[in-house]
């Protein structure tokens, strides 16, 4: 890509905050800046909103809540149809963006813009798919009847790590349900969300449904939000630890939460596997998004039979993927997020290394411009390694041996997450076995990606809950009412 390109395609996306259907300024003044990874330096510089503009936000959407609550569902999922065919048309320029301010390689980009882009396709079909029950008491003297209502005012707050996915899978249910909100993206990857924003607009969405804010304090611009009595739901992707502090937060006003949280997955591997197809599936689970997603795999759990040929078939496939700036040709591992996130894989890696594990391939951060982290694979990772424990959020593959069946599922729900596992055997009874077993809310069984519009996402125990995506999505933002008729 040239520079001209790049500059291009940042300057076509809004820098403003989106409220009640105006771009406008920070009520402070204030800007922040929009960094490359994979440089360091700015590409962009969005408005920085204060707790004033977090208020105005919410007010524009409460004024329209009740309009757009009765907005013929259909229209409301042509407008969703509409912006989902103006993502796929724009998908270059909007992958170059995500690219410049997130890292990803420009292939991997396109390829979240295609599947942020369902989100809002699946969700234009669900519009008109709400549905409610009639039936007749059990004792035959009335009739029961519930129907499904919008929840009302909603609060989303989304990560850096997939910028437009993670958008589109709140959004796309909210608009189809009927339910108005505000966004606040992460403040390393706000110019995806804006370009959304504008794309919306363009299609349709009335003034005030959809307000996004973008601020260089979370906390500051959503205690105002949470703390209002007309907020009727919350829901947050990203780590445990900030997801536990907003539950506690929603708690006084009893809001409807859904929490899309952290992950620790286990990549089981059984001897009766097909281990290159188990490589090729490893490479997609661990690679993708960089090592940076709540379903990267984090563990690998190889039966011993097969664990050291595993390992050197994934050092060697990792080996071969070029690492370097995402706008470049034929590059496959871009820089990770900060220097914050390089640091911290460098520390687990050098936790397991301390402890007597083998790097058998990797294991250093690369001198010079940009948060690049190499591939890594390490063998004989003792039990009580960091990285067993903690999600890596980077490139590095562990790899640990285990006897039997049993032993691999102990291992595998051995942690306080619970999103996802990747399981690979040709065992078609083992497979029904160990995927009722595992403590997960996903299972990957013989594939290395479950991400699907069409299915719902979401995990158990401290990866959160509530379910994005499927049909099961579009209920996070309904309300059962149920009526009592007599006869």
């Amino acid at each position: 890509m040239s520079a001209t390109q790049e500059r291009t395609a940042v300057d076509a996306v809004p820098t403003q905050l989106f409220i009640g259907g105006e771009w406008r300024d920070a009520s402070g003044g204030e800007t922040l800046d929009v960094e490359d990874p994979s440089t360091g330096e700015a590409v962009a510089s969005v408005a920085d909103a204060t707790p004033d503009d977090a208020k105005a936000a919410l007010d524009a959407c409460c004024a329209v809540q009740e309009e757009w609550a009765t907005h013929p569902p259909r229209e409301r999922g042509e407008i969703l149809r509409r912006a989902f065919e103006a993502m796929t048309a724009r998908a270059d320029e909007l992958a170059l963006v995500m690219t410049l301010e997130m890292g990803k390689p420009v292939a991997e980009s396109k390829a979240e813009i295609t599947y942020a882009a369902e989100f809002l396709r699946w969700f234009s079909e669900e519009a008109v798919r709400i549905e409610g029950r009639f039936g007749t008491a059990p004792n035959g003297q009335g009739r029961l009847i519930t129907m499904k209502q919008p929840v009302g005012p909603c609060y989303a707050i989304t990560p850096w790590n997939f910028p437009a996915a993670m958008g589109t899978r709140k959004i796309g249910p909210a608009i189809a349900a009927g339910c108005t909100m505000v966004i606040k993206p992460a403040q390393q990857t706000p110019l995806s969300m804006l370009a959304l924003a504008k794309i919306l607009q363009e299609a349709g969405l009335p003034d005030g449904v959809l307000n996004v804010l973008t601020s260089s304090s979370s906390s500051s611009v959503s205690k105002p939000i949470i703390n209002d009595p007309r907020l009727r739901k919350l829901t947050f992707t990203g780590s445990t630890e900030v997801g536990q502090l907003l539950v506690e937060q929603s708690a006084p006003g009893l809001l409807r939460t859904s929490m899309e949280l952290g992950g620790n997955a286990p990549f089981l591997v059984f001897p009766d596997a097909d281990v290159d197809a188990a490589v090729e599936g490893a490479v997609i689970a661990k690679m993708r998004n960089i090592g940076e997603a709540c379903t990267a795999a984090n563990r690998f759990h190889v039966s011993g039979k097969v664990a050291d040929e595993f390992a050197e078939k994934l050092a060697k496939k990792l080996a071969d993927m070029k690492v370097g700036r995402g706008t470049e040709d034929g590059v496959q591992v871009g820089p990770l997020i900060d220097a914050s996130q390089r640091d911290k894989v460098a520390e687990l890696v050098e936790d397991a290394a301390g402890r007597g594990a083998e790097v058998l391939l990797g294991g250093t951060k690369r001198d010079g411009a940009g948060y690049f982290f190499d591939p890594t694979v390490l063998t004989d990772v003792k039990p009580d390694s960091r990285l067993l424990k903690e999600e890596i959020f980077g490139p590095v593959a562990p790899v640990v041996g285990f006897d039997d069946e049993d032993a691999a599922i102990a291992a595998a729900n051995d942690t306080e997450f619970g999103l996802v596992a990747y399981v690979y055997t040709s065992d078609v009874k083992r497979a029904f076995r160990v995927c009722e077993k595992l403590q997960t809310g996903m299972v990957g069984l013989n594939q290395g990606l479950v991400s699907n519009a069409a299915a719902p996402f979401g995990g158990v125990k401290h990866s959160g809950f509530g379910r994005e995506g499927g049909r099961e999505g579009i209920d996070e933002y309904l309300s059962i009412k149920y009526v009592a008729m007599a006869m």
